[in-house]
């Protein structure tokens, strides 16, 4: 019997035994180890917000690398504006707008000083042998007079808004009207030589116009251009400052924020790569931690010779200023006390009320007031109103107690000759009031005002110190800040290069 083969049925060629390819030899069965990035890692589909994240350790070493130059670069851009922040408030307040403010205020002192003089040349006449003569009050008129018009064209430059520059040139004219009344006078009183005392009545009635120009417009249109300008110094220190601490703060946790991802770059190739450090990202680390230092330390600094400028320097300088041309103006007040007898009373009240500013004590007339300053300025007192209190209260700069005290013995001098002298002109005995007057007084208030410039001299000597301080602790930092920044980025692309290349 002959056997009959069948045909296989229809389907697929036999193919190699399950688990094997064709040709090749046979295929891994089981759970062995996967190399970093190999099939099997890829093959896990991410879902969500993994979607966001790089899946291999390429990719996340790359990411985290991107990071951290980020950040780097966050710590650069605050450290710049920082130090820039500070550097122009140390422009504006020392070289800029805060020297121009303090010429600017010197101004009222040369206008009353003006007037001063001019008053001082009419009531001696061409009398000799006295304190004052007139040649010598003229001259002093004349270095007045330059120095209130230089003041004015600082005023003019330093004019940023249309209102102070229409104070500039309103004061500018009204200095033009006083000079040209002053002039008059002065011709007037040329033509009469009369002894000591009020002049001719056509005389007092010029010195009284130009008088009057300067108290009731010179003077006040001065002292809001002082005002105006010094509110620019003001505004700029308040935002400065203010900018410098914030960059601090901000320097300050973009350098922790940096240091905590270079911690765990390291961190995460320490356990991936079974590396126990990477010197490369300790050094960037480490450069990282001195900068942010430095720059806190700096910016802190920077911040204290702001504040020391502008507190114990510039409001100083300008209200000690502000004190020694009132000052002035009330000693021109005694002048014109013994000038012009109609209006005596009236100088008295100015004279009262000016001093007063100056060293507040309660007293209802001049006479209460001079017995006060020579009772209640005895030593240990608590407390001083008036431009003299806020520097009772200072901050205790080296010299500027004593220097202070010293202004007070010779202030309580000044007003104490002040009463003498108006006792005689009470009694009957004007013509020895008007030779104290030019000799023993002024003698004393020159004292007076020359005290008062030591203390102001103090506060200029602080002021200049920080800002050559504020100018020298900025000296470098165009420099340090970007090398650094390389420096760093540097180290830490080549630290994490060589892990990065194990992927080639």
């Amino acid at each position: 019997m002959t056997a009959v083969q069948h045909a296989p049925p229809p389907g697929p060629p036999p193919g190699p035994p399950a688990g094997q390819q064709a040709g090749g030899p046979p295929a891994r069965t089981g759970s062995g180890p996967v190399l970093p990035g190999g099939p099997a890692e890829r093959a896990e589909p991410a879902t969500g917000v993994r979607r966001l994240f790089p899946r291999t350790l390429a990719g996340q070493v790359r990411a985290m690398t991107v990071l951290v130059v980020l950040a780097l670069g966050a710590v650069l851009v605050t450290s710049w504006v920082a130090v820039d922040n500070a550097r122009d408030g140390v422009r504006v307040i020392g070289h800029d707008a805060g020297p121009q403010v303090v010429a600017t205020g010197d101004l009222y002192f040369q206008l009353t000083n003006m007037d001063a003089q001019l008053a001082n040349a009419l009531m001696v006449g061409r009398a000799q042998g006295l304190g004052v003569n007139r040649d010598a009050a003229l001259q002093q008129y004349d270095d007045s007079r330059l120095k209130a018009g230089a003041a004015l064209l600082q005023a003019s430059k330093l004019a940023d808004e249309p209102t102070e520059e229409r104070t500039a040139r309103a004061t500018l004219d009204a200095l033009a009207r006083y000079e040209r009344l002053a002039g008059q006078a002065l011709l007037l009183d040329q033509n009469s030589a009369h002894a000591p005392g009020p002049p001719s009545d056509a005389v007092i009635e010029k010195y009284q116009a130009a008088t009057d120009l300067m108290k009731l417009d010179l003077l006040p249109k001065a002292y809001n251009l002082t005002l105006d300008n010094g509110t620019l110094v003001r505004h700029t220190y308040e935002n400065k400052h203010d900018a410098v601490l914030n960059g601090r703060i901000w320097v300050a946790l973009t350098g922790l924020l940096l240091i905590v991802l270079l911690g765990g770059l390291q961190l995460y190739l320490a356990v991936r790569y079974r590396r126990l450090l990477n010197p490369l990202l300790a050094l960037a680390t480490l450069v990282t931690l001195v900068l942010t230092v430095m720059s806190w330390s700096m910016l802190s600094s920077q911040a204290s010779h702001l504040s020391k400028a502008k507190h114990d320097g510039f409001d100083s300088i300008l209200a000690l200023s502000r004190a020694r041309a009132i000052g002035n103006s009330a000693n021109a007040d005694q002048t014109r006390f013994l000038l012009d007898p109609k209006r005596a009373d009236t100088y008295e009240q100015l004279f009262l009320d000016k001093s007063q500013s100056l060293l507040y004590l309660k007293a209802d007339n001049l006479a209460q007031y001079s017995s006060g300053v020579q009772q209640g300025l005895e030593p240990g007192r608590k407390e001083i109103l008036g431009f003299f209190g806020a520097e009772f209260g200072g901050t205790g700069l080296p010299g500027q107690r004593a220097a202070l005290d010293k202004v007070l013995n010779d202030y309580r001098t000044f007003q104490r000759d002040d009463h003498a002298m108006r006792q005689l002109v009470a009694s009957g005995r004007r013509s020895q009031a008007i030779a104290a007057r030019t000799s023993t007084n002024g003698r004393d208030y020159a004292t007076y005002d020359t005290s008062l410039g030591k203390l102001i001299a103090i506060h200029s000597d602080v002021f200049k110190d920080a800002v050559a301080k504020g100018d020298d602790g900025t000296k470098g930092w165009n420099l340090v800040i970007p090398g650094a920044g390389l420096v760093i980025v540097v180290l830490v692309l080549i630290g994490v290069r060589p892990r990065l290349a194990e992927y080639r």
